[in-house]
């Protein structure tokens, strides 16, 4: 059985599977774009290239299921010394509900923690989901430059609906 709703479908998955956290592997890079591009085509996020999830690789975490299925892909993607975004956020729609975007986005904010930044942030739909865990709203204006820089080659530059939503981090959590 298969997920169809515009052109990408997704493999069904079985909801109580095990998952395991781990950073992406070359051979994810497939299932990870297929996954972004299901909820791309749905309005939820951009789709990313192949290209660019081969050369962003190593930002990447993702969730794998005991039967060999990536369930949820995350990123970590460093902007500056003071900053990184959180990007990538997907979860396989079988499997929503169970606390794996919070999984993912915790990794994420642990690196961005060993590596000494100060703060994450991320542009997203889903600012309650944010807030729930200890985001808060920003504006554009309050981001670094860097981040303005990503902003200019977006698609949706001039029609942007995502919320930027910001989280200082404690080195200690």
């Amino acid at each position: 059985m298969t997920l169809e709703i515009g052109t990408t479908s997704l493999p069904h998955v079985r909801w109580n599977a095990e998952t395991e956290l781990r950073k992406a592997h070359m051979r994810d890079v497939g299932r990870i774009h297929t996954l972004i591009k299901y909820w791309a085509e749905r309005g939820f996020m951009l789709v990313r290239s192949h290209e660019h999830l081969q050369e962003n690789l190593r930002d990447f975490f993702v969730l794998e299921d005991q039967d060999g299925n990536i369930v949820g892909s995350g990123a970590l993607h460093l902007l500056s010394d003071q900053i990184a975004e959180v990007r990538g956020l997907a979860i396989h729609p079988d499997r929503q509900g169970q606390g794996l975007g919070r999984w993912l986005v915790l990794a994420a904010e642990r690196e961005a923690r060993d590596l000494g930044l100060p703060q994450v942030f991320a542009w997203t739909l889903q600012v309650k989901f944010f807030l729930s865990l200890g985001y808060s709203v920003t504006s554009r204006e309050y981001l670094p430059d860097t981040v303005a820089s990503e902003c200019g080659v977006c698609p949706f530059f001039d029609n942007c609906r995502e919320t930027a939503v910001v989280k200082p981090l404690n080195a200690l959590q």
